[in-house]
C-alpha cells in the first residue's frame, strides 16, 4: 500500500443503479472501494450491511475496504470477511481490547487498520502502530457524506508520518471525509497514500461528469492515466 491509492466511496452513490457506480470506480482507473458500514449508533446514521459487501464482491475484484462505523465490531468480523472483505477497518473510540480485536481481524487472513475521530489523538493507538496495515484518519465526524474537510487534521497527519518514519513502521495513511483536489493534495504533503473521496464524486450528475472528478483527484496526486 505504499503507492497513492484513490479509494471512491459508495455511501452517496447511486444504491438503484450500485452495478453501474462500481462500472465508474473500475473505468475512473480506482484500485479501491470504500465501504462505509455505519449503524445509526456508533455514528449517525444508518448505511448497509454485510449481504450489500457480498453483493459487491460477486460484482467487482476492486479491493474492498470495509470501514466499520458500529458498536461491538468483534461479533460481526466474521460476517464481513465472509462477505468479501479485503481490509477491515475499526474505530480505536469502539474498541474496548483494541489490539485483540486487530488481531481477529488478522486471523483471518485480511488487513486490519485502525480509524481515528478527529478529535482524537494519535497517543491512543501508539501502542498498536507495529501492528496494523493501515491508519485511517477522518477528517470530517463520522455519519454523513458531503461534509466539510477539518483541516485541523492536518497536524495529526504530520505527527503520525513522522511517527512512522523515525519507527520504520509500514502501516498506510489513509484519509476520509471532506476530500476535492485541493485536500488530497494537503493529505499527501502529510503522508497520506490512501484517498477516500465520496461526495466529490457521487454527487455529480452524469457519468462522465463523475469521470471526471476521479481524474481531478488523481491529477492532483500526481496518479497515471489523469490525462
Amino acid at each position: 500500500m505504499k503507492k497513492q491509492i484513490l479509494a471512491p466511496s459508495i455511501l452517496n452513490a447511486d444504491f438503484l443503479h450500485l452495478s453501474k457506480e462500481i462500472d465508474i470506480a473500475e473505468k475512473g482507473g480506482a484500485r479501491f472501494l470504500h465501504l462505509d458500514v455505519i449503524d445509526g449508533v456508533f455514528a449517525p446514521s444508518i448505511s448497509f450491511g454485510a449481504n450489500i459487501i457480498y453483493s459487491i464482491r460477486t460484482y467487482t475484484n476492486l479491493f474492498l475496504d470495509v470501514h466499520l462505523m458500529i458498536e461491538n465490531p468483534s461479533q460481526y468480523i466474521a460476517d464481513f470477511v465472509h462477505a468479501g472483505a479485503d481490509s477491515i477497518t475499526i474505530h480505536a473510540e469502539g474498541a474496548i481490547h483494541l489490539h485483540r480485536l486487530i488481531y481477529q481481524i488478522k486471523g483471518h487472513g485480511i488487513k486490519a487498520g485502525v480509524a481515528l475521530n478527529p478529535a482524537t489523538p494519535i497517543s491512543l493507538i501508539e501502542p498498536i502502530l507495529s501492528d496494523i496495515d493501515m491508519v485511517l484518519l477522518m477528517t470530517v465526524n463520522p455519519g454523513f457524506g458531503g461534509q466539510s474537510f477539518i483541516k485541523e487534521v492536518l497536524s495529526k497527519m504530520t505527527m503520525l508520518s513522522h511517527l512512522k518514519s523515525s519507527k520504520k513502521y509500514s502501516f498506510a495513511i489513509e484519509v476520509d471525509g471532506g476530500i476535492t483536489p485541493r485536500e488530497a493534495l494537503w493529505c499527501s504533503q502529510q503522508g497520506a497514500n490512501i484517498f477516500v473521496v465520496g461526495s466529490y464524486i457521487y454527487y455529480k450528475e452524469t457519468d462522465s461528469e463523475k469521470l471526471q472528478a476521479m481524474k481531478n483527484i488523481k491529477k492532483s496526486l500526481g496518479i497515471g492515466d489523469s490525462k
